[in-house]
């Protein structure tokens, strides 16, 4: 699979190198995901790391993708290209959502929202028609876009869109008509697909105008096959009064109302509305999001990536601001940095605040394969890796507590040896179990078996050495101490 990403407007090439990055392999399933290298410098915040890679990946492991902290696979989705693979609530449950799709080289796609229960069963799929216009005129099942799939506390869920459209380009030297890309967003109702609220950046260019934009317009860009991206939306939260969104290529945040204007810009170059005080900068940021909002003021917290492949600011920081509503300011509250490991991510990234007791962030890095954890002195308790720089990426990285057993089966297989038989067991997906029972079955549908091995649980396959087994069928049982949480099928070998 080439590596590619995507960055302003153009498409992003990365260099072909010879990868050298180890993949796992099991026996008993037919999975290949990159291994995630870790290193563990102190204490973390419970729960797994997903990601979901692409680029110089195997395409049996480019997934959504759950690792633990000794970097172990916990589970692989369907094969594809995935994005926001993530744990949320939905209805008071916790539900894990992705976005799967096809992406096109100048940083956006279409696809659709996928919800699954605590056993991987899916029970909504999120999908976005209407009367869009692409790049080459073809029309999609869904527009879903994958930079944003966040369901609200409303249990809706919002999800960002890009539409091609002729536009008046005359007030950045383009012209009366050429083509570029509006940055959309839209509120959908999960059960039945409803849009229950949309908005345009181009219906509010007096608010956004685009003179603004730091992407500038080249004079290969403004056709319908390669559009003009002046805003490249890249995430929304909800807010007391509506919502913010950012704008990766205006370097700025926008807290709009429920009607969609604009009620006020923050700025990483100026501060736009607020007066900057300390380091309040940011560029070319992505994963803004709200925290502890009053009529007063609020938190916001983003990933500066401070970097294209053609624009290189300074090093990628997750940043959290103070934003003061009466006085008009912001004020730069925190900047995490790895002091050993400076990171220039072009593209893409996430910051996810875990606890807001010990203040534990999660940087995931985008473009550059690597995670990190912080803790609330900005120290590094944990670092991962994934794939070589500037090979493989995840739009965004989390770690999550999770408990699933999933509605299917464990899996298994044999291996013949000269004393007998070796058996892989593995039960994809599945947090709770702890040991493995093998039995040996008489025949191929039998129900009454004998146990001839136990094995404690290790990694994401764990194996077992069958001496002189008595028949050639086997069965194996996933526990959790001494009781029962599923059943293989019989094999033979």
């Amino acid at each position: 699979m080439a590596p590619w990403w995507y960055t302003a407007g153009t498409a992003l090439v990365l260099s072909l190198q010879a990868t050298a990055w180890d993949y796992s392999t099991y026996s008993s399933m037919e999975f290949q995901p990159p291994k995630l290298e870790v290193n563990k410098t102190g204490t973390t915040d419970s729960g797994y790391i997903f990601l979901g890679p692409r680029g110089d990946v195997q395409d049996a492991g480019s997934a959504a993708l759950i690792y633990d902290d000794a970097g172990d696979l916990v589970y692989e989705g369907n094969e594809g290209v995935t994005a926001n693979f993530m744990v949320q609530k939905l209805f008071g449950k916790d539900v894990i959502t992705f976005w799967a799709g096809d992406m096109m080289s100048i940083g956006y796609g279409y696809g659709t929202v996928h919800i699954l229960d605590n056993t991987y069963k899916e029970i909504y799929t999120v999908q976005l028609t209407g009367d869009f216009v692409t790049p080459d005129g073809s029309s999609k099942d869904s527009y879903c876009d994958m930079h944003e799939s966040r369901i609200t506390s409303r249990n809706t869920l919002i999800c960002t869109a890009y539409n091609v459209t002729q536009h008046d380009l005359t007030s950045i030297n383009g012209t009366s008509s050429q083509w570029m890309l509006d940055s959309q967003f839209y509120e959908i109702d999960i059960p039945t697909n409803q849009v229950l609220h949309s908005w345009s950046a181009v219906d509010h260019e007096a608010e956004i105008p685009l003179t603004t934009s730091h992407q500038g317009l080249g004079k290969d860009v403004g056709t319908q096959d390669a559009p003009y991206d002046a805003y490249h939306i890249n995430s929304i939260t909800t807010t007391n009064h509506g919502y913010l969104v950012s704008l990766r290529h205006m370097w700025s945040g926008y807290y709009l109302s429920q009607n969609g204007s604009v009620m006020w810009q923050l700025s990483g170059e100026d501060g736009a509305d607020f007066k900057q005080i300390g380091n309040a900068e940011f560029s070319w940021q992505h994963d803004m999001r709200v925290y502890n909002e009053t009529d007063n003021g609020l938190i916001v917290n983003l990933f500066n990536n401070a970097n294209t492949p053609t624009d290189e600011e300074s090093e990628s920081t997750g940043i959290s601001l103070a934003i003061d509503l009466n006085k008009k300011t912001v004020t730069s509250l925190r900047s995490l940095t790895d002091p050993d490991d400076p990171i220039h991510s072009v593209s893409q990234g996430s910051y996810q605040l875990l606890s807001e007791v010990d203040s534990h962030a999660f940087l995931a890095y985008g473009s550059i394969s690597k995670v990190k954890e912080f803790d609330g002195d900005g120290n590094v308790v944990f670092s991962a890796q994934f794939g070589d720089d500037n090979a493989v990426a995840s739009y965004r990285g989390y770690r999550y507590q999770w408990t699933a057993t999933p509605f299917w089966k464990p899996s298994v297989s044999i291996n013949r040896t000269s004393s007998g038989a070796t058996v892989y067991m593995s039960w994809n997906g599945a947090t709770e179990y702890d040991n493995w029972v093998v039995y040996a079955a008489s025949s191929a549908t039998s129900t009454n078996n004998t146990q001839i091995a136990t094995a404690k649980r290790t990694g994401f396959e764990t194996s077992a050495t069958l001496n002189d087994p008595p028949t050639n069928f086997v069965q194996v049982v996933a526990r959790k101490g001494t009781t029962v949480l599923r059943t293989s099928e019989i094999v033979s070998f």
